[in-house]
């Protein structure tokens, strides 16, 4: 039978192991060793140490989006925390359940200017969902259940929980453990708001589904109702994955200027949109270009998000799953004419098979983006999981790669952290370590939290990283160059990726032609299945523009008053012309 009495970090253990965690990421320091003493003993959670709590949370991250478990850290205050700030906010932004467990100054003392004594719980609230100090032995345990709820409930999001360092070292009165109840609640859902939004569809000519993030465990229905109404699916970037890439109703992010043919096309005349667990955030509307019918329906776990950026005429609050099983029970009482959207299927593949011929044809002494990624779905399996970070790289996959199960591409979005590729495929290697792990990856966010690698080979885990070396920030080289037609810190210095290999424990390959893409992929996984980390230097051509690059450019410029638009304009010809 447990005592009555027991250790902070006995208790913080204990309620860890209660709960979905099979990884803690961080670094112990003089304010959480007890902890991860603990943490030693238990056989279901692992400790993983890291190079840089930017990391940490990154690997947290990947766990939670592509498990059904929740990703957690184990970190110091202070800079720990500042150190994973990154990660967090991320997490944040992107709706991303994360439990961040911190130690915390001597609460039992009476001394001031303790090391790490600072005010991180004000400092954290502003980006997590809950920041709370754990002020008695009794409230371990409570705290880290409540906060796991907290964290998974509505639109998910980190929650930090801060643990003095005497809470954990000495014994306090807990009396009986608290045992873990799983038990969450759904928003009740409007049921006269599903009657509209069920006659809305069955009645519109040409209705189109625009899916989100919100919508990664809902993917069956998703392909049901969009077979049932013969509607394109468009995605956000986040939600890439929600909707299977090689399904003839797939068009790829977004549906506006920014996005691929096939997506402006297919929702061109749309007179009717799902929205379904989206936010209309600036990345996948190609900063806010695209249009929005009158008759939009909104479904989303977070009500919040109706109307903010595009107006709906029927807002239903609910989970994505439960909201579609519902529209779906009511259109198939009262279906829709078969005869909807006629053709559109054929269109779609049309415009696929255009868009992917007109990039092949561009060739030039470099890596071609499209025989890349067509080369890597056809080496991959079909549940093998991508990692991108930020930057032009993670459009060229968005356009040109072929997602096909859901919650298995990955990537920073909203807060749009460079660094995320390196941690997070390691994360989800952790997760799946049965599965093949890819990262795509820019020069410069490989720069960030490249020597996180090195976790990587510690542990065995055989994750390749194509990284796209061009010598700069090209998303943001490409977004000067266009308007301004120069570069300003955006060039990188020289970096020989073969030291970073050397240094990590990670084989290293290079693709510098296009007649080398296949065997050099297929020698890279077949290394990382022996559980060594790959670094393949790709001589990446990015020479040519991605739709979504052009069309926010465009669709930014639009905006400007017509004399600074002007101005822009015949600065960059002006210096185009001398120089």
């Amino acid at each position: 039978m447990i005592g009555t009495k027991k250790t902070g970090a006995f208790l913080i253990r204990y309620a860890l192991e209660q709960l979905p965690i099979s990884h803690t990421f961080g670094i112990p320091g003089v304010q959480n060793t007890e902890i991860y003493d603990e943490l030693n003993n238990s056989s279901k959670i692992e400790p993983v140490l890291v190079t840089h709590e930017c990391g940490a949370a990154f690997m947290a991250d990947a766990i939670s989006r592509t498990s059904d478990k929740i990703g957690a850290l184990v970190i110091v205050p202070s800079a720990g925390v500042t150190h994973a700030m990154s990660g967090i906010g991320e997490a944040f932004l992107d709706g991303i359940a994360m439990l961040i467990i911190s130690g915390g100054i001597r609460r039992d003392s009476d001394k001031s200017y303790q090391l790490h004594e600072w005010d991180q719980l004000q400092f954290l609230k502003s980006i997590t969902k809950s920041a709370r100090l754990v002020q008695s032995h009794a409230e371990v345990v409570p705290a880290i259940f409540e906060g796991y709820h907290i964290a998974i409930s509505g639109e998910p999001g980190p929650v930090f929980i801060e643990a003095p360092v005497d809470i954990q070292l000495f014994k306090g009165e807990v009396g009986k453990l608290p045992v873990f109840s799983a038990a969450a609640k759904s928003p009740k859902m409007d049921e006269n708001e599903l009657d509209k939004a069920a006659l809305l569809l069955k009645e519109s000519a040409r209705p189109g589904i625009f899916a989100g993030w919100g919508a990664r465990d809902a993917t069956d229905l998703l392909v049901e109702l969009a077979e049932m109404l013969n509607a394109p699916v468009a995605t956000t970037l986040q939600g890439l994955s929600v909707f299977p890439g090689n399904h003839p109703l797939h068009v790829g992010m977004g549906f506006g200027p920014a996005s691929v043919p096939a997506a402006e096309n297919a929702f061109r005349q749309c007179d009717c949109l799902l929205t379904v667990g989206a936010r209309f955030a600036e990345i996948p509307t190609g900063s806010f270009g695209l249009s929005v019918p009158a008759a939009h329906i909104h479904i989303d776990i977070n009500p919040q998000v109706f109307d903010k950026n595009y107006p709906a005429l029927i807002k239903i609050a609910a989970d994505a799953k439960e909201a579609l099983s519902a529209i779906r029970a009511r259109l198939k009482n009262n279906p829709p004419g078969q005869a909807l959207h006629k053709g559109i299927q054929a269109q779609i593949r049309t415009d696929k098979e255009s868009y992917l011929a007109e990039w092949k044809k561009h060739l030039n002494q470099k890596v071609n983006p499209a025989l890349f990624f067509e080369a890597l779905r056809k080496q991959l399996d079909d549940d093998a999981i991508m990692v991108v970070d930020d930057g032009n790289h993670t459009f060229l996959a968005a356009e040109l790669f072929e997602v096909r199960k859901s919650k298995h591409f990955i990537s920073p979005t909203d807060f749009n952290c460079m660094g995320y590729c390196v941690p997070a495929a390691i994360g989800a290697k952790f997760a799946h370590p049965q599965k093949q792990v890819v990262g795509v990856v820019g020069d410069g966010g490989f720069l960030m939290t490249c020597m996180e690698t090195l976790t990587a080979a510690v542990h065995g885990l055989g994750v390749v990283y194509f990284v796209f070396h061009d010598g700069e920030l090209s998303q943001i080289s490409q977004g000067q160059e266009i308007p301004y037609n120069r570069k300003t810190c955006s060039t990188l210095g020289e970096i020989k990726l073969q030291g970073v290999a050397m240094a990590t424990g990670a084989a290293y390959l290079e693709i510098n032609s296009n007649d080398q893409i296949d065997t050099i992929m297929e020698n890279a996984l077949q290394v990382a299945q022996k559980g060594q980390p790959v670094i393949v230097d790709v001589n990446i051509d990015y020479s040519k523009r991605t739709r979504f690059t052009k069309g926010v450019v465009q669709t930014v410029l639009k905006r400007f008053p017509l004399g600074d638009k002007t101005r822009f304009i015949g600065r960059s010809i002006k210096r185009k012309l001398i120089g």
